[in-house]
């Protein structure tokens, strides 16, 4: 068989292997995928939620993560001075008071939040609140792109910046169905298809969306991108 032909046959299998895919699967990718192609109008409740909670990001103001570290100091408390780690599960655990929540909480919000807490027992209560250690914030781009890996997030980024920031997509990139995955507020885990292909083709990013600390952004693998590899073995 010639190289040509070795080349055809591939090919076929695999283009035949994809049409015939059972309905099963493609059902499954419909229910976990939000199509960014749906009129804006009809958007399920959990888009506006990631608008209202991009709003929340980009406001200017740092907001506290799991990790975070800060001083407490009291002048006139000395005893109550404390340094303390965000947890996890996005709590704080201070001297004397119950565990208080400020993930997501400005530093001045949560300085108010301290203030009410110690405000219970100590008589107009001064201290200073002084955040020592933060997460800088990030991107992740993964699958076929050429540098996947971990990206700050510096200032308003896109998502075709961001693959640009990756060094672009591979020729073996499925490019009109890049996944975007985001946490938001407690809901748990979003994942929006977004047709970049379309999106180039048409030199209309209107639908290019702004990424958020933490995204990732997963470029899958196209028919041909999984046949390439097979190719090199069976060429050479």
């Amino acid at each position: 068989m010639t190289r040509s032909a070795v080349w055809l046959s591939l090919v076929g299998l695999f283009a035949v292997g994809a049409l015939a895919a059972p309905a099963g699967q493609t059902s499954a990718v419909a229910v976990a995928v939000v199509d960014t192609s749906v009129d804006s109008t009809s958007a399920p409740p959990a888009i506006d939620a990631l608008g209202a909670e991009w709003e929340r990001w980009t406001n200017g103001r740092y907001r506290l993560t799991p990790g975070d570290v800060f001083d407490l100091t009291f002048p006139f408390v000395p005893e109550l001075n404390q340094t303390a780690t965000v947890q996890p599960d996005g709590y704080v655990t201070l001297k004397d008071i119950p565990d208080i929540r400020v993930q997501g909480r400005t530093v001045g919000q949560a300085k108010a939040d301290v203030l009410a807490a110690y405000s219970l027992f100590v008589r107009e209560p001064v201290f200073s609140f002084t955040l020592t250690q933060f997460e800088k914030p990030y991107f992740v781009a993964t699958g076929e792109v050429a540098k996947p890996g971990r990206y700050e997030l510096r200032g308003a980024t896109t998502l075709t910046q961001a693959l640009a920031m990756a060094g672009g997509t591979t020729s073996g990139a499925r490019t009109s169905q890049v996944v975007l995955y985001r946490r938001f507020g407690e809901i748990g885990l979003e994942a929006t298809q977004i047709n970049v292909a379309r999106m180039l083709a048409k030199k209309d990013l209107s639908e290019d969306p702004l990424l958020r600390p933490g995204d990732t952004i997963v470029v899958p693998k196209s028919i041909l991108g999984k046949v390439l590899p097979i190719l090199e073995v069976v060429w050479w």
